[in-house]
Protein backbone atom coordinates (compact mmCIF):
# COMPACT_ATOMS: atom_id res chain seq x y z
CA UNK A 1 0.00 0.00 0.00
CA UNK A 2 2.77 2.44 0.93
CA UNK A 3 5.55 1.90 -1.61
CA UNK A 4 8.42 3.70 -3.27
CA UNK A 5 10.16 6.69 -1.70
CA UNK A 6 8.61 7.92 1.54
CA UNK A 7 9.85 10.70 3.80
CA UNK A 8 9.81 10.89 7.61
CA UNK A 9 9.23 14.63 7.52
CA UNK A 10 11.17 17.06 9.72
CA UNK A 11 8.95 19.17 11.98
CA UNK A 12 9.71 22.87 11.60
CA UNK A 13 9.68 24.93 14.78
CA UNK A 14 9.93 28.67 15.31
CA UNK A 15 12.53 30.38 17.49
CA UNK A 16 10.38 29.71 20.57
CA UNK A 17 10.18 26.00 19.81
CA UNK A 18 6.54 26.18 18.71
CA UNK A 19 5.13 24.64 15.54
CA UNK A 20 5.89 26.83 12.51
CA UNK A 21 2.98 26.06 10.21
CA UNK A 22 4.22 28.19 7.32
CA UNK A 23 7.65 26.59 7.45
CA UNK A 24 6.10 23.14 7.53
CA UNK A 25 3.94 23.99 4.52
CA UNK A 26 7.09 24.89 2.55
CA UNK A 27 8.70 21.56 3.46
CA UNK A 28 5.58 19.54 2.61
CA UNK A 29 5.06 21.16 -0.79
CA UNK A 30 8.72 20.75 -1.72
CA UNK A 31 8.64 17.03 -0.99
CA UNK A 32 5.45 16.46 -2.94
CA UNK A 33 6.69 18.57 -5.87
CA UNK A 34 9.79 16.38 -6.04
CA UNK A 35 7.81 13.16 -6.40
CA UNK A 36 7.89 11.70 -2.89
CA UNK A 37 5.35 8.85 -2.66
CA UNK A 38 4.19 9.36 0.92
CA UNK A 39 4.83 11.47 4.02
CA UNK A 40 5.26 10.31 7.60
CA UNK A 41 4.73 12.93 10.27
CA UNK A 42 5.99 12.28 13.83
CA UNK A 43 8.66 9.81 12.85
CA UNK A 44 11.99 9.86 14.68
CA UNK A 45 13.20 12.78 12.56
CA UNK A 46 9.85 14.48 13.19
CA UNK A 47 10.71 14.69 16.92
CA UNK A 48 7.53 12.89 18.00
CA UNK A 49 9.07 12.18 21.41
CA UNK A 50 9.25 15.90 22.26
CA UNK A 51 5.73 17.04 21.31
CA UNK A 52 2.67 17.21 23.53
CA UNK A 53 -0.60 15.49 22.68
CA UNK A 54 -2.22 18.86 21.92
CA UNK A 55 0.64 19.84 19.61
CA UNK A 56 0.34 16.54 17.79
CA UNK A 57 -3.41 16.88 17.32
CA UNK A 58 -3.11 20.44 16.00
CA UNK A 59 -0.39 19.34 13.61
CA UNK A 60 -2.34 16.31 12.36
CA UNK A 61 -5.24 18.56 11.38
CA UNK A 62 -2.80 20.89 9.63
CA UNK A 63 -0.89 18.27 7.65
CA UNK A 64 -3.99 16.40 6.46
CA UNK A 65 -5.44 19.67 5.17
CA UNK A 66 -2.13 20.83 3.65
CA UNK A 67 -1.32 17.59 1.84
CA UNK A 68 -4.93 17.44 0.62
CA UNK A 69 -4.78 13.86 -0.70
CA UNK A 70 -1.87 14.57 -3.05
CA UNK A 71 0.11 11.73 -1.42
CA UNK A 72 -0.65 9.37 1.47
CA UNK A 73 -0.34 10.87 4.96
CA UNK A 74 1.05 8.61 7.66
CA UNK A 75 1.06 9.63 11.32
CA UNK A 76 3.51 8.26 13.86
CA UNK A 77 1.37 7.49 16.89
CA UNK A 78 3.76 5.31 18.89
CA UNK A 79 4.80 6.04 22.45
CA UNK A 80 5.18 4.55 25.90
CA UNK A 81 1.54 4.87 27.04
CA UNK A 82 -0.80 2.53 25.19
CA UNK A 83 -3.92 4.58 25.96
CA UNK A 84 -2.31 7.65 24.39
CA UNK A 85 -1.19 5.66 21.35
CA UNK A 86 -4.77 4.49 20.81
CA UNK A 87 -6.15 7.98 21.41
CA UNK A 88 -3.82 9.54 18.85
CA UNK A 89 -4.41 6.72 16.36
CA UNK A 90 -8.16 7.20 16.57
CA UNK A 91 -7.73 10.97 16.26
CA UNK A 92 -5.63 10.50 13.11
CA UNK A 93 -8.32 8.25 11.67
CA UNK A 94 -11.05 10.77 12.45
CA UNK A 95 -9.08 13.60 10.83
CA UNK A 96 -8.54 11.72 7.57
CA UNK A 97 -4.98 10.36 7.75
CA UNK A 98 -4.21 7.45 5.43
CA UNK A 99 -2.41 5.30 7.96
CA UNK A 100 -0.39 5.19 11.17
CA UNK A 101 3.15 4.12 11.95
CA UNK A 102 3.58 2.55 15.39
CA UNK A 103 6.90 2.00 17.11
CA UNK A 104 7.13 -0.24 20.16
CA UNK A 105 7.07 1.22 23.66
CA UNK A 106 10.63 1.81 24.75
CA UNK A 107 12.52 1.70 28.08
CA UNK A 108 11.69 -1.87 29.16
CA UNK A 109 12.60 -4.77 26.91
CA UNK A 110 9.36 -6.53 25.97
CA UNK A 111 8.91 -10.21 25.17
CA UNK A 112 7.21 -11.43 21.99
CA UNK A 113 3.89 -12.16 23.71
CA UNK A 114 3.70 -8.62 25.09
CA UNK A 115 4.66 -7.13 21.73
CA UNK A 116 1.96 -9.14 19.99
CA UNK A 117 -0.67 -8.07 22.51
CA UNK A 118 0.38 -4.43 22.20
CA UNK A 119 0.00 -4.35 18.42
CA UNK A 120 -3.20 -6.39 18.62
CA UNK A 121 -4.68 -3.81 20.98
CA UNK A 122 -3.77 -1.02 18.57
CA UNK A 123 -5.18 -2.96 15.62
CA UNK A 124 -8.47 -3.59 17.44
CA UNK A 125 -8.81 0.15 18.08
CA UNK A 126 -8.74 1.35 14.47
CA UNK A 127 -9.57 0.46 10.90
CA UNK A 128 -6.68 2.55 9.56
CA UNK A 129 -3.81 0.77 7.79
CA UNK A 130 -0.99 0.20 10.27
CA UNK A 131 2.72 0.22 9.54
CA UNK A 132 4.90 -1.44 12.16
CA UNK A 133 8.11 0.40 13.01
CA UNK A 134 11.09 -1.78 13.85
CA UNK A 135 13.95 0.25 15.34
CA UNK A 136 15.74 -2.00 17.84
CA UNK A 137 18.53 0.54 18.42
CA UNK A 138 15.89 2.74 20.07
CA UNK A 139 13.47 0.20 21.57
CA UNK A 140 15.93 -2.53 22.58
CA UNK A 141 13.68 -5.13 20.93
CA UNK A 142 13.67 -6.57 17.42
CA UNK A 143 10.48 -7.35 15.54
CA UNK A 144 11.34 -10.75 14.09
CA UNK A 145 9.99 -11.95 10.74
CA UNK A 146 7.94 -14.68 12.44
CA UNK A 147 6.31 -12.20 14.84
CA UNK A 148 5.54 -9.79 12.01
CA UNK A 149 4.04 -12.61 9.97
CA UNK A 150 1.80 -13.64 12.87
CA UNK A 151 0.47 -10.08 13.17
CA UNK A 152 0.04 -9.75 9.41
CA UNK A 153 -1.91 -13.00 9.22
CA UNK A 154 -4.34 -12.04 11.99
CA UNK A 155 -4.88 -8.38 11.05
CA UNK A 156 -5.42 -7.54 7.40
CA UNK A 157 -4.99 -3.82 8.11
CA UNK A 158 -1.48 -4.34 9.45
CA UNK A 159 -0.08 -3.72 6.01
CA UNK A 160 3.59 -2.71 6.25
CA UNK A 161 6.78 -2.41 8.25
CA UNK A 162 9.60 0.10 8.35
CA UNK A 163 12.65 -2.03 9.10
CA UNK A 164 15.28 0.29 10.55
CA UNK A 165 18.02 -2.27 11.04
CA UNK A 166 21.53 -1.68 9.72
CA UNK A 167 21.69 -5.17 8.25
CA UNK A 168 20.06 -5.82 4.90
CA UNK A 169 19.97 -9.55 5.67
CA UNK A 170 17.41 -8.80 8.39
CA UNK A 171 15.17 -7.05 5.88
CA UNK A 172 15.73 -9.78 3.29
CA UNK A 173 14.55 -12.42 5.75
CA UNK A 174 11.53 -10.26 6.59
CA UNK A 175 10.67 -10.07 2.89
CA UNK A 176 11.06 -13.80 2.35
CA UNK A 177 9.09 -14.88 5.42
CA UNK A 178 6.23 -12.37 5.36
CA UNK A 179 5.61 -11.94 1.66
CA UNK A 180 5.34 -15.68 1.10
CA UNK A 181 1.97 -15.57 2.89
CA UNK A 182 1.14 -11.85 2.60
CA UNK A 183 2.50 -10.79 -0.82
CA UNK A 184 0.68 -7.45 -0.48
CA UNK A 185 2.57 -6.61 2.73
CA UNK A 186 4.89 -3.63 2.22
CA UNK A 187 8.45 -3.84 3.54
CA UNK A 188 10.46 -0.64 3.58
CA UNK A 189 14.04 -0.09 4.68
CA UNK A 190 14.72 2.65 7.18
CA UNK A 191 18.35 3.07 6.12
CA UNK A 192 18.74 5.35 3.12
CA UNK A 193 21.52 3.43 1.39
CA UNK A 194 19.49 0.19 1.36
CA UNK A 195 16.97 1.26 -1.29
CA UNK A 196 18.45 -0.83 -4.10
CA UNK A 197 19.25 -3.91 -1.94
CA UNK A 198 15.69 -3.70 -0.59
CA UNK A 199 14.17 -3.65 -4.07
CA UNK A 200 16.45 -6.40 -5.35
CA UNK A 201 15.40 -8.63 -2.45
CA UNK A 202 11.73 -8.12 -3.32
CA UNK A 203 11.00 -5.23 -0.97
CA UNK A 204 9.11 -2.05 -1.68
CA UNK A 205 11.35 0.96 -1.08
CA UNK A 206 12.57 3.23 1.71
CA UNK A 207 11.23 5.51 4.41
CA UNK A 208 14.38 7.46 5.19
CA UNK A 209 15.65 10.80 6.45
CA UNK A 210 17.91 11.98 3.63
CA UNK A 211 14.85 12.35 1.42
CA UNK A 212 14.20 15.56 3.37
CA UNK A 213 17.46 16.92 1.96
CA UNK A 214 17.52 15.52 -1.58
CA UNK A 215 14.09 14.14 -2.49
CA UNK A 216 14.83 14.36 -6.20
CA UNK A 217 17.93 12.17 -5.77
CA UNK A 218 15.90 9.30 -4.31
CA UNK A 219 12.94 9.57 -6.67
CA UNK A 220 15.40 9.72 -9.55
CA UNK A 221 17.20 6.65 -8.28
CA UNK A 222 13.95 4.70 -8.11
CA UNK A 223 13.08 5.69 -11.68
CA UNK A 224 16.57 4.72 -12.87
CA UNK A 225 16.29 1.32 -11.18
CA UNK A 226 12.87 0.70 -12.75
CA UNK A 227 14.25 1.71 -16.16
CA UNK A 228 17.31 -0.51 -15.64
CA UNK A 229 19.59 2.47 -16.18
CA UNK A 230 22.58 1.09 -14.33
CA UNK A 231 24.82 4.12 -14.83
CA UNK A 232 22.30 6.42 -13.16
CA UNK A 233 21.77 3.92 -10.35
CA UNK A 234 25.50 3.83 -9.62
CA UNK A 235 25.82 7.61 -9.76
CA UNK A 236 22.90 8.21 -7.42
CA UNK A 237 24.08 5.58 -4.94
CA UNK A 238 27.50 7.23 -4.82
CA UNK A 239 25.90 10.53 -3.83
CA UNK A 240 23.74 8.86 -1.17
CA UNK A 241 26.80 7.12 0.31
CA UNK A 242 28.42 10.51 0.79
CA UNK A 243 25.27 12.11 2.22
CA UNK A 244 25.03 9.34 4.83
CA UNK A 245 27.84 11.12 6.69
CA UNK A 246 25.38 13.88 7.66
CA UNK A 247 23.92 11.51 10.26
CA UNK A 248 27.22 11.62 12.17
CA UNK A 249 27.54 15.41 12.43
CA UNK A 250 25.01 16.07 15.21
CA UNK A 251 23.61 13.96 18.02
CA UNK A 252 20.72 13.50 17.74
CA UNK A 253 20.88 13.66 13.96
CA UNK A 254 17.67 15.70 13.63
CA UNK A 255 19.56 18.99 13.87
CA UNK A 256 21.90 17.88 11.11
CA UNK A 257 19.05 16.99 8.80
CA UNK A 258 17.37 20.34 9.40
CA UNK A 259 20.65 22.14 8.86
CA UNK A 260 21.22 20.36 5.57
CA UNK A 261 17.71 21.19 4.33
CA UNK A 262 18.33 24.86 5.15
CA UNK A 263 21.68 24.75 3.33
CA UNK A 264 19.86 23.44 0.26
CA UNK A 265 18.12 26.80 0.14
CA UNK A 266 14.84 25.91 1.85
CA UNK A 267 13.78 28.90 4.02
CA UNK A 268 13.22 27.14 7.34
CA UNK A 269 14.26 27.46 10.96
CA UNK A 270 16.71 24.82 12.20
CA UNK A 271 15.44 24.96 15.79
CA UNK A 272 15.05 21.60 17.52
CA UNK A 273 13.16 20.80 20.70
CA UNK A 274 15.05 20.87 23.99
CA UNK A 275 17.07 19.20 25.39
CA UNK A 276 18.63 18.78 21.92
CA UNK A 277 20.61 21.79 20.74
CA UNK A 278 20.44 23.75 17.52
CA UNK A 279 23.15 23.05 14.98
CA UNK A 280 26.33 25.09 15.37
CA UNK A 281 28.16 27.07 12.70
CA UNK A 282 31.01 24.57 12.80
CA UNK A 283 28.60 21.68 12.24
CA UNK A 284 26.92 23.57 9.41
CA UNK A 285 30.32 23.99 7.81
CA UNK A 286 30.91 20.24 7.97
CA UNK A 287 27.52 19.53 6.42
CA UNK A 288 28.10 22.13 3.71
CA UNK A 289 31.28 20.30 2.73
CA UNK A 290 29.40 16.99 2.60
CA UNK A 291 26.71 18.50 0.35
CA UNK A 292 29.34 19.96 -2.00
CA UNK A 293 31.18 16.64 -2.16
CA UNK A 294 27.95 14.78 -2.94
CA UNK A 295 27.02 17.27 -5.66
CA UNK A 296 30.39 16.76 -7.32
CA UNK A 297 30.30 12.96 -7.11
Amino acid sequence: MFKGILTPVITILDEQGKLDFEGNKIVINRLIDNGINGLLFFGSIGEFFTLTMDEKKDFIQFVVKTVDKRVPVLIGTGGTIQEEVIELTQFAEHEGADGVVVILPYYFKLDSETIYRYYANIAHSTSLPIMLYNFPDRTGVDLTPDLVLSLAKEFSHIVAIKDTVDNISHTRKMIQVVKEQRPDFTILSGFDEYLIPNLMAGGDGVLCGLTNIAPELFTGLLKAYQAKDFDKVVAANKKISILMNIYDVTDPFVAGIKGAVALKGVPISTVVKEPATVISEQQLHVIRDILVKADKA
